[in-house]
């Protein structure tokens, strides 16, 4: 049977607005000036600063297909509001503007991004197909399409029958399995050592052949190391070294100099290019600056790459001459029309103006409790004198929402006297030691890290042996959590640390 019931619930919704605003205080600097040109070029009421960076060209006024979305089927607004008041409250206001001069900090900090001359993996490999002795026209195809292949890393995962296909379907040109497979070994040789190979051993055995043809040196080492990685890669990729010894018959030492000259190649054969190009190219721009000014911390914003609005004045001076023309009548529609669609770009302009000025102020607020907060690190750089801090804690301090924090805190960076910090890295949960006091997670793993890094490489500790040493540190800490901390820090287990 079904029944009615009356109940009341709480429900807190984001207006659009709002929601716009935490967009733009999760975005970082860089980003936000991408954000501020794509204002731009959509709202022409909304200008920068001439001569900040390149001139702004709105577009114009009369522009009827946005008008027309200003009315409803009838046609008429004028319920909406009253033009007069309007205009007569917007020419009174004072200019509305973002200016960095007026913004939390008037410290002015110049980024400059470095000038790069890269050359493309792909480039790099087409320049030498001249090379590989190629017979026929069928050939150069093969060759072109597997370099084309190849991934960031250097390697060729995919497989040769899905080649033949490629080629097939591109250029209408049917290949054998073996005139491929022959063209992949070609262009093995060619440089970075090691390129196209199609797992890891193969990689090292192909760099490893290229190093014992060109050299002479640790010939024997070399050899041995060609071994181990055709015969007992498995043995060696699990680092059981006695079972290598027993394996090849051989000393600790001759082993440990055959493995020095597989450690000295490349796992990655193409890195040097992949980091080089358009795609992956990335910098990090800081959003606020701390310095040490006479013993006091100053914390700044860095805003030298934001441009500083107004609303564009040509926008005002239509309304200006409406105001002054025939007592304020409307002559026509299209006069109306025009001033709708005045009032909604200028709204958007105003808003937005408003928006970035916001952020700004949140963002510093946020930063600034952040700095006092830690003021013993930033004031050091000893990552030991980090207190325990969560984004409530900040949310408590400042006011805002911990979702505000959240989104100032995910994306943004602070550059200091010890290095370019992400803000994510000072928030921490605490755990509480032997003798009571707090201490920050962060604090554990530098120790951690440092009883790994001392550790004897030859018997390296296991998880339970580095929980035991903690506890000598006065850290009471379970494995797991051990095991979770090494995973932070991108160590691996004791078994995969060991060395000869």
């Amino acid at each position: 049977m079904l029944k009615q019931k009356l109940s009341q619930k709480l429900v807190q919704k984001l207006s659009p607005k709002q929601m716009q605003l935490m967009k733009l205080i999760q975005l970082p600097s860089t980003s936000l000036v991408q954000r501020i040109k794509e204002e731009l070029e959509s709202n022409p009421a909304l200008e920068e600063d001439e001569g900040f960076n390149e001139s702004y060209e709105g577009e114009s006024v009369d522009n009827d297909s946005e008008k027309e979305d200003l009315y409803d089927e009838g046609g008429e607004r004028e319920e909406v509001f009253e033009l007069d008041d309007y205009i007569n409250e917007y020419i009174e206001d004072d200019p509305v503007s973002y200016r960095v001069s007026n913004s939390s900090s008037d410290t002015s900090y110049e980024t400059s991004f470095p000038v790069v001359d890269f050359e493309s993996l792909l480039d790099h490999l087409e320049k030498q197909i001249g090379h590989l002795g190629l017979e026929t026209e069928e050939d150069e195809i093969i060759a072109r399409q597997i370099i084309g292949t190849i991934d960031d890393d250097g390697y060729l995962r995919r497989e040769i029958t899905d080649i033949i296909d490629d080629i097939l379907f591109l250029y209408n040109v049917i290949v054998s399995y073996r005139d491929v497979e022959r063209i992949i070994k070609r262009i093995q040789r060619l440089d970075p050592p090691g390129i196209a190979a199609r797992d890891l051993q193969e990689t090292l055995i192909i760099q490893l052949k290229d190093s014992i043809e060109k050299g002479t040196e640790n010939v024997r080492a070399k050899e041995l190391a060609m071994s181990i990685l055709n015969n007992h890669f498995e043995i060696f990729s699990k680092k059981h070294y006695i079972k290598l010894e027993k394996n090849l018959f051989v000393t600790k030492e001759q082993l440990k100099e055959a493995i020095d000259e597989i450690l000295k190649l490349n796992p990655k054969p193409a890195s040097g290019f992949s980091v080089a190009t358009e795609n992956t190219l990335e910098y990090i721009v800081p959003d606020f600056i701390i310095e040490n000014k006479n013993g006091e911390l100053e914390l700044s914003m860095n805003n030298s790459q934001i441009p500083e609005l107004h609303i564009n004045d040509s926008y005002l001076n239509v309304l200006k001459s409406y105001k002054e023309s025939d007592g304020n009548v409307i002559k026509s529609m299209q006069d109306k029309s025009t001033l709708f669609f005045i009032k909604q770009k200028i709204d958007s302009a105003k808003w937005f103006i408003d928006a970035i000025q916001q952020r700004q102020q949140t963002l510093y607020k946020t930063m600034y409790t952040i700095m006092q907060f830690q003021y013993d690190y930033f004031f050091t750089g000893d990552k030991s004198r980090l207190k325990p801090m969560i984004l409530k804690d900040i949310s408590d301090i400042t006011g805002f929402d911990i979702s505000t924090i959240s989104r100032v805190a995910s994306s943004k960076y602070v550059q200091t006297e010890f290095g370019i910090k992400r803000l994510k890295e000072f928030f921490s949960e605490s755990i509480t030691r032997e003798d009571g006091e707090e201490a920050s997670t962060i604090e554990v793993k530098e120790i951690l890290k440092s009883i790994i890094e001392n550790e004897d490489k030859q018997d390296p500790y296991s998880d339970e042996q580095l929980r035991l040493l903690l506890i000598e540190n006065g850290y009471n800490i379970a494995r797991r959590t051990i095991a979770k901390y090494r995973e932070h820090l991108n160590i691996p287990v004791g078994r995969l640390r060991k060395e000869i």
